[in-house]
Parts: structure tokens; sequence; C-alpha cells
């Protein structure tokens, strides 16, 4: 392992100790892997703004690793998957989850179908297309999200991907209140976490738990 693979696994590690989460040593490989070919695959693919990889270990690998305590869900969708974040992390962390990562960006799922060869994360699923037109069977019973439209429109549009009973959890920085406000019109916000991701301290790290059942319209 070089000096640079080094640092990461030692900020990675103390990261995640911080998080009270406990990464095994092939999760950890996985998981520097995973980052290692999100640079490679930058290059051309234009993956992530970020450019430092120390910062990147906070940036997306412990800030996707921060949701996995709150995550039940044995069928989830992440929905706007991108780079993989934090599907792919959470992939890594539970191999034993049914995981599928939605994109409209067809070179972003070629990127994602690499990486689950790579990785050999064998529940993962790629699929390329827009959630308004993707419909599961079976649905979900949960879907996460780095929030990619206000959360009142990722209520309307992920609702009939879920089961009845389906749960939305929604990554957010600073939660804006008339956000707040346009979502509560429609349903009730369940639980709102503040979550605290080592190397951001000081930026806000929110996680919202929603359950949108019969959510089929704006409210009026």
């Amino acid at each position: 392992m070089d000096r640079v693979r080094l640092a990461l696994a030692k900020t990675l590690q103390q990261g995640a100790e911080t998080l009270g989460v406990e990464i095994s040593a092939r999760q950890q490989q996985q998981l520097l892997d995973y980052l290692q070919l999100l640079y490679r695959w930058n290059r051309t693919y234009n993956l992530t703004a970020i450019t430092d990889q120390s910062q990147a270990v906070s940036r997306h690998l412990l800030d996707s690793l921060a949701v996995v305590p709150h995550i039940e869900a044995q069928r989830l969708l992440d929905v706007g998957s991108g780079g993989g974040l934090p599907g792919v992390v959470i992939a890594i962390m539970r191999p034993d989850m049914a995981l599928t990562l939605l994109d409209s960006n067809s070179k972003k799922c070629r990127f994602l179908v690499q990486v689950k060869g790579e990785l050999g994360l064998q529940r993962l699923n790629v699929l390329h297309s827009r959630l308004e037109h993707y419909s599961p069977e079976p649905r979900h019973d949960a879907i996460i999200s780095r929030a990619f439209a206000s959360l009142a429109t990722m209520v309307r549009l992920c609702a009939p991907c879920l089961t009845p009973n389906g749960q939305l959890l929604a990554m957010k920085g600073r939660l804006e209140e008339s956000e707040l406000n346009e979502l509560t019109r429609l349903i009730p916000i369940e639980q709102t976490l503040s979550l605290t991701v080592p190397g951001l301290e000081q930026e806000q790290r929110h996680l919202l738990l929603l359950y949108p059942k019969g959510v089929t319209q704006w409210p009026k």
C-alpha cells in the first residue's frame, strides 16, 4: 500500500470510528478501491468536482457512511446516484441488501456497472432511467437520495416507487424553512437527524426520514 493510500485509509478508519460504524479490512479495501476508480474515470466522465482525495474521504465516503446506521431496508433505491453516492458505499457496507442505483446519465451508469464488477457487488443493480419513467416490481421498501430536487418534489416522484409503508431518506445540507413548509403541506416529517461528519464539522448535514404513503399529486 503506497503512502497516499495509507493516509486515506487512516482518515477513513478514524472517521468511521467517530461515526460508530465498524468497517472490516475488506470493506476498507473496497471503499478505497471505489475512490480510486472514481478518480480514474473522473478524468473523462466528470463524476466529482472534489479534486483532493483526502477531502473526498470526508465528502464522499464518510458522508455516505454516516447514513448507514439509519437504513433498515432490504430493497433500497438510490435515486440520482451519479458517481455512486451514497449507493455504492451502502452496498459495500450492506452486502445483504438488494440495492438499485438509478441515474439518467448513461456515462455515469457505465461507470457504476464497472464499479459493480470490479468490487464484486453482486446484489447491486444499475439502471439507466429517469425516475418518472421507472416502475419497479416489486416496489422498494426505502429510497435514499442526496436531495436531487426540492423535498416536496422528491416525495411526489418517489412515492409511486415505494411499498405502501415505504420510507424516503433525504440527505440534505442546510434546511430552508420555505422548503420544509412546502414539504409539510404534503406529508409530516417523521424525523430529522442532524449528522456530524468527520472533516465536515463546520457544515450542516441532515437526514430526513419521510413516509410518503398515499401521495400521488401536488397538495392543493
